[in-house]
Formats: C-alpha cells, structure tokens, sequence
C-alpha cells in the first residue's frame, strides 16, 4: 500500500509539494508557540526553584512585581526549626541604555552566590554585577545608570537562565530605593525531608499579609504562567484550524484531478473504503515527513532566537519530548482529517460521472 501511496504523491508533485509547505508552516508556527511559551516558564521556574523550597510573596497579587513582603521577617523565619536559610529578592525592570526594558534583581547578600562570575566581584554598595548579555551590549562596561542613579559594574555573572543572564543584579537595599519596597518575594532552604506544610504554617503565624507556598506548589499554581499556557494553546489552535482549512482545500483541488482514477478504482469494484485507506495512508505519509522536516526547522529557528542579542536572551524555546509527541499527533490528525472529508466525497460519487469528468 505505501509503495502505492508514494507513487500517488510523486504523479502529483506540484500539489503534494503545496500540501507539505502548508504542513510545515502550520506545524511550526505550533511548535514555535508552544515551545517559546513553555521556554518562558520553565526560565522562571528554574530561577525560583533554585532559591529554595518555599516561596513567600504578598498575598492576594497578581504577579511578584506588586508583590511586597517586609524583609525584616527573615530574622522570624530563620528561627522556625527545619528553616537553613532564607533569602530575599526584589523583582524589577528598567530601561539601560538603549535598551528599552532590562529586569533588575535586587538580591540579598547570601543570594549573589546564585550568579557564577565570569570577571570581577560580587557587588558592594553602589555596585551591580551584570549578566553576560547585557554586558556584551553595554556602550559603557564600567558604569551603569538605573532610575536616574549610577552604578559601578564590579563583575560580569553567566547564567543559563536568559532571565537572569539578561539582567542586572545589586544589592537589595539599593533595589528598595529604586522599586520603593522591601523584598519581592523570601526564598526559604529547608533540612532534607523535612515537613514542608508545617513550616509553611509557622511563617504564616507571622504576618497576616504573606502567603507562603512550596516552590513547585507556586509554580504550578501562578496565574501569570496561566495565562501564557491558555494564550499558546489559543494561538496553536488557531493555527492548527488554518492548517487544516488550507490542506483540506489543497486536497480538495488534488483529488478533483484525479476523479477520473477513482472513477476506474470503483468501476473495477474497489470498494469506498479501501479508495479512502489509500488517500489516508498518502496524508499520513505527508504528515510524517512535513511534521520531521517541522522538527529539525524549528530547531534551527529556536537556536537562532537563542541567541539573538537583540531579544537579551529573554526569549528561549524549549521542545520537550511530551510536547514533540502531541504535535506529533496533531500533524497526523491535521493532515488525515484535511484529507478524508474530501476524499469521502469522491469516493461517493458515481463512477460514470467520475470517469466523464462531471463536478464532484
């Protein structure tokens, strides 16, 4: 049946060649949407699980920017048994020379062991380290102004978090001056195997106006990685119906050319089934190869964003083995279902019309 099949496509090229560029593009703009949105996440959540195993931000906000949690309950949690360490971070952005948005990390002292150094020292007062990144863009590599204040960069940090190795890092206290808050959010270490719930509940006695969750508990749960989730799937759907709109039609025009071999294949008692099998097994074909040829594209594309000086590294995609197998699925799906509505019409249709090349 393939050798069939193949043989079907290739005696059809100009329209077996639109149908796979169709594929293509509609499964790379699903590949791109999905994968740059879960590259996103999975850059923050990184960031935030390697702070440690409990988040506390401001309770009832949005976002960690308008979050505003007193750092001063550091000394308090630290006391609560099981609790290691905690640190604080305040979560900011900020024009840097001509670039228009840079994030800021205001961080406290025991956190700049987080940023590898690459050149100099970790920051004193009036200080900042940069990311690797930003340096490369910086006009002036000695100084650096944030909200009308100037900073001296004391050393150059690499991180494989596009977040962080696109951004400015100094210490939290000048951070508070310029966002006008005391910490966004306080990253708690606790001792292995130790109850989480409970220590969670003991910083909770502390102040009424915290919330603390585990670190993958406020991952999963945060409403701005909601709605980039809910806004790529929209996006992918979208893309995924114009894919199949276009194949069907594409398929529609092929299959109106060949009504005539139809017409023959029924005449000689080939039944509708087996005349729509061997169209499926030719989509099927094409949805194989466009959806690898999509694959190894994206790839390419996604390296490419990578390492865009322009984007900062903000924007990094990321095709996990789960994602590749759904689309997988979906490229499948668009390209026999685009294919089976229109050959189910023709294989309907009555031989004698079919072979005198009447309107299907």
């Amino acid at each position: 049946m393939i050798p069939f099949a193949l043989k079907a496509l290739f005696a059809n090229k100009l329209k077996t060649i639109l149908i796979y560029l169709s594929l293509i593009f509609s499964i790379i703009s699903i590949f791109l949407i999905s994968s740059i949105s879960n590259g996103i996440i999975s850059m923050y959540s990184s960031m935030l699980k390697s702070d440690g195993d409990i988040i506390i931000t401001q309770s009832n906000i949005s976002d960690t920017f308008f979050s505003n949690v007193n750092i001063n309950l550091i000394q308090k949690i630290n006391k609560i048994p099981d609790v290691i360490e905690s640190s604080a971070l305040i979560v900011g952005a900020s024009p840097v020379e001509k670039l228009p948005i840079v994030a800021i990390y205001g961080a406290s002292q025991n956190r700049f062991k987080n940023y590898k150094l690459e050149l100099g020292n970790y920051p004193k007062q009036n200080e900042v380290i940069v990311g690797k990144s930003i340096y490369e863009q910086l006009t002036n590599k000695n100084e650096i102004q944030i909200a009308n204040k100037s900073f001296k960069i004391s050393g150059v940090f690499k991180s494989e978090i596009g977040f962080e190795n696109g951004g400015v890092v100094l210490p939290i206290t000048h951070a508070a001056e310029i966002f006008n808050k005391s910490a966004s959010m306080i990253m708690v270490n606790t001792n292995l195997n130790s109850n989480l719930e409970s220590v969670i509940k003991e910083i909770k006695k502390l102040d009424t106006q915290i919330d603390a969750k585990t670190t993958q508990n406020f991952v999963d749960n945060y409403n701005q990685f909601k709605i980039i989730k809910t806004s790529s799937n929209i996006i992918s759907l979208i893309a995924f119906c114009m894919g199949l709109l276009g194949i069907t039609s594409l398929m529609s025009i092929t299959i109106n050319q060949r009504k005539s071999e139809f017409g023959i294949k029924r005449a000689l008692g080939i039944s509708t089934s087996k005349i729509v099998y061997s169209i499926m097994i030719e989509s099927f074909i094409l949805g194989v190869f466009s959806f690898i040829s999509a694959f190894i594209i994206s790839h390419i594309v996604l390296y490419f964003i990578k390492n865009a000086s322009s984007l900062q590294g903000y924007v990094n995609g990321e095709i996990s083995n789960e994602l590749a197998f759904y689309i997988f699925i979906a490229s499948i799906f668009m390209a026999i279902i685009g294919s089976i509505i229109p050959a189910l019409n023709a294989s309907k249709t009555d031989p004698v019309e079919l072979i005198q090349g009447n309107k299907i």
